[in-house]
């Protein structure tokens, strides 16, 4: 009889590389399967494709740190030093991803104070903004007020104290520094692709939404200036959280190259 003692151990070994890109995989397939929603509008589709799509790719990692193999080690020497998250996190993608989670519940929060109410469609308010142009009103749209961010707000509800807790998971417990710090990166990256590809597509719409229109003025510079950039550099760190996830020691940090040991 075949040992399957040897399969079994190296299943085990590389479950969380499975783990981490059955979510990516079964985050393409379930935003695919919305994108063919025919009774919901093509905004609120991509929405919902790209809300998806992120909390598979978190939930994969989640389940990849938990299938983690950790050392068994019979004698564990306490370090006088305490673990940080910080010293875990990328150094410097980590606070730009977490600047940019704020940014967007700033920005969600104001274009969904901004955005137009119809008390007579409560549940589809939210949907443009209304602005003055030559001195006849006009609505400009898509617009993400509430009817387009509350998914976001949702998945960012449950996404985010998640990752804080696997963050804190990792730091605390067990294993060497290598791994620890390819689980805290793999969290990290999961976290900034919901994030980053979110306010990638908020901006987006708040770009196309302000240039639609000849009369735009300040808004279009503000446009040009502010939500281009930004566009830009959440395109930047959508690539970046994707290849962590796939494959954290793919990415490097020069500021890594010091990482403390403990």
């Amino acid at each position: 009889m075949l040992d399957a003692a040897p399969f079994q151990r190296s299943f085990l070994d590389h479950a969380n590389y499975y783990a981490r890109w059955s979510g990516l995989a079964i985050g393409i397939v379930a935003a695919q399967a919305l994108s063919t929603l025919g009774h919901v509008e093509f905004e609120q589709r991509l929405v919902f494709c790209i809300t998806a799509f992120g909390l598979c790719a978190v939930a994969g990692v989640l389940l990849a740190d938990a299938l983690t193999l950790l050392p068994q080690d019979a004698v564990r020497v306490a370090s006088l030093a305490p673990r940080l998250v910080r010293d875990h996190v990328p150094p410097r993608m980590g606070p730009l991803i977490a600047l940019q989670g704020v940014s967007l519940a700033v920005l969600l929060a104001i274009t969904a104070a901004t955005a137009s109410v119809d008390p007579d469609r409560i549940f589809s308010t939210g949907k443009v903004i209304a602005v003055t142009c030559n001195g006849m009103p006009v609505t400009l749209g898509p617009w993400p007020g509430m009817y387009y961010s509350l998914p976001t707000f949702g998945a960012l509800a449950i996404a985010t104290p998640c990752c804080v807790w696997a963050l804190r998971r990792i730091a605390h417990g067990p294993g060497g520094e290598q791994q620890r710090r390819d689980r805290a990166w793999a969290v990290t990256g999961a976290w900034g692709l919901l994030v980053s590809s979110q306010q990638l597509y908020a901006v987006l719409m708040i770009s196309v939404s302000l240039t639609e229109t000849g009369c735009a003025g300040a808004m279009g510079a503000l446009t040009f200036w502010v939500f281009y950039p930004l566009a830009l550099l959440n395109l930047y760190t959508v690539a970046w959280s994707l290849i962590t996830v796939v494959a954290p020691r793919a990415v490097d940090d020069d500021a890594a190259k010091g990482y403390p040991q403990r």
